[in-house]
């Protein structure tokens, strides 16, 4: 069975801080920079610039956090995202979504929300879920800090990763 890969990383260390922006659902689109650097991965071009406009996208653009499949199949996303010590911050929250942007006829589709208590220091976690994938579906990993009374934090990420691997060769009955 084939495997295509696409993985990216940030990293404030060397990327610079990560303005958090919650969108309309509450969360935030993480972003990711185009260049190779450290395990960033992406010969398929999943996470080119020119996908999902008529002009390229340049990070930190809200275009700069997807992902476009550049097949159809079983899809394993996984993420890992750390957030620095806040502790006015009591949750934190990410979810994987197709079409984040609502780019295509799909639309916005949140799937695999998971949400985890404050811990000592810093906050350090990692998500992973399976699905179906499509070529014309973007995907995006999508992230929340709430305080008291559910408010919305900007608590400020140190590191990011988000990682597709499609089974292209899924077997049928």
């Amino acid at each position: 069975m084939s495997v295509v890969i696409c993985s990216l990383k940030w990293e404030k260390a060397h990327s610079g801080v990560q303005r958090i922006t919650y969108d309309s659902d509450g969360y935030h689109l993480v972003r990711f920079p185009y260049e190779k650097t450290g395990e960033s991965y992406d010969p398929w071009k999943m996470h080119d610039p020119a996908n999902g406009g008529d002009t390229a996208s340049t990070f930190p653009d809200a275009r700069s956090g997807l992902i476009w499949p550049s097949h159809d199949g079983w899809g394993v996303l996984s993420a890992m995202v750390f957030w620095e010590a806040d502790p006015r911050t009591s949750e934190y929250r990410a979810r994987f979504v197709r079409d984040p942007l609502s780019l295509t006829k799909k639309k916005y589709d949140s799937t695999a929300t998971t949400d985890s208590a404050l811990t000592r220091g810093g906050q350090y976690r990692t998500f992973m879920w399976q699905m179906f994938v499509h070529k014309d579906v973007p995907l995006g990993l999508k992230i929340s800090a709430r305080g008291s009374g559910d408010t919305r934090r900007a608590t400020a990420l140190t590191l990011a990763e988000f990682k597709l691997a499609i089974h292209t060769d899924v077997k049928k009955p």
